[in-house]
């Protein structure tokens, strides 16, 4: 066996303005990247550490250093899911690893992952938090668009937020992301106010540890799990709770449990939502084997950048076409 040599990497892309949720606004994407050479291939695989599960991007360098000897020694993918646990270091060891086989042995990765052919996909487009005003005036430059994703959550005025947005854009679809930022004392209100102003989804309306309260509540259309769904584990709690699921490859730890996610969650009856971290191309690249299946995509991590890798996604519109070869799968 040819040696396999692993290299790490810190990256920041810019982001083309500001980029805020319910938990803060960031100007820029930190991501870490892996790649591994071996036998005159190349594989890479990119992850988002995210703070909200506790990882910082020296952490995830850290947990990846540990496993370079077992790597470098030939750990394969299905072993890797065993020597670490969920999250954004395993995602970007797992994708490397799938573009490696791809790249070694020609094998296309949707090939791979039995899916015959990828098609062009139609992803959401991300309205960051703000003044009411200046959503509104956000989602009408976006209004062409298809489908916009509303980021709500703040302490107060989601209400004329959300009737804001809908006159921006009166005949796009709507998603309304809170990012866990509501409460048990609002979120039947703030709910009935997405149904009235013709939203399709509301995502993670609670904090993760409080969603119970959701059991039984009047819902006048859809949940989504997004902090609350992370790998199979996640499933038999959501049960009664959400009617879809978010997957993201930095959740799952990786494109192979994020396959099995999605088959273990439609055998439930959840309905599947494939989404990102804040990341580039590279990382949105293995997520389009999971959205092939999806009710929603969101994988416009790349649009909300200033910059992003070469050989990058290309995207027309909101419609994203399959990888190219040199740049991942």
């Amino acid at each position: 066996m040819s040696a396999r040599i692993l290299t790490l990497a810190a990256e920041s892309f810019p982001i083309a303005g500001k980029f805020t949720i319910s938990r803060g606004s960031r100007t820029e994407a930190v991501v870490v990247t892996v790649t591994l050479v071996e036998g005159g291939a190349t594989g890479r695989g990119e992850c988002v550490p995210y703070k909200r599960y506790g990882e910082s991007v020296e952490g995830v360098l850290a947990e990846i250093e540990r496993l370079r000897g077992a790597l470098e020694a030939g750990l394969d993918r299905h072993r890797l899911q065993e020597a670490i646990g969920p999250g954004a270091a395993r995602n970007a060891i797992d994708c490397a690893l799938w573009d490696l086989e791809a790249k070694r042995t020609g094998v296309p990765a949707h090939v791979a992952a039995g899916i015959d052919r990828l098609r062009p996909l139609t992803t959401a487009y991300t309205i960051s938090l703000d003044a009411p005003d200046a959503m509104r005036e956000a989602a009408e430059k976006a209004a062409a668009r298809p489908i916009l994703k509303i980021k709500l959550g703040a302490p107060e005025g989601d209400l004329e937020r959300i009737a804001a947005v809908r006159r921006g854009a009166p005949d796009a679809t709507l998603i309304a992301d809170a990012n866990e930022g509501w409460t048990p004392d609002n979120v039947a209100a703030h709910m009935r106010a997405c149904a009235e102003a013709g939203f399709s989804l509301v995502e993670q309306p609670l904090h993760a540890d409080h969603d119970e309260a959701l059991r039984g509540i009047d819902r006048p259309l859809p949940l989504c799990a997004d902090e609350s769904a992370h790998d199979r584990t996640s499933l038999d709690r959501l049960a009664g709770l959400y009617d879809l699921v978010n997957i993201k490859l930095d959740k799952t730890g990786g494109l192979t449990e994020a396959l099995a996610l999605a088959r273990a969650a439609q055998e439930r009856g959840f309905g599947l939502f494939v989404g990102c971290m804040l990341g580039t191309s590279l990382a949105m690249a293995p997520a389009t084997l999971v959205a092939a299946g999806a009710r929603f995509v969101d994988l416009d991590g790349p649009l909300l950048l200033a910059r992003d890798r070469e050989s990058a996604l290309r995207y027309e519109g909101s419609l994203v076409h399959p990888p190219a070869r040199e740049l991942w799968g």
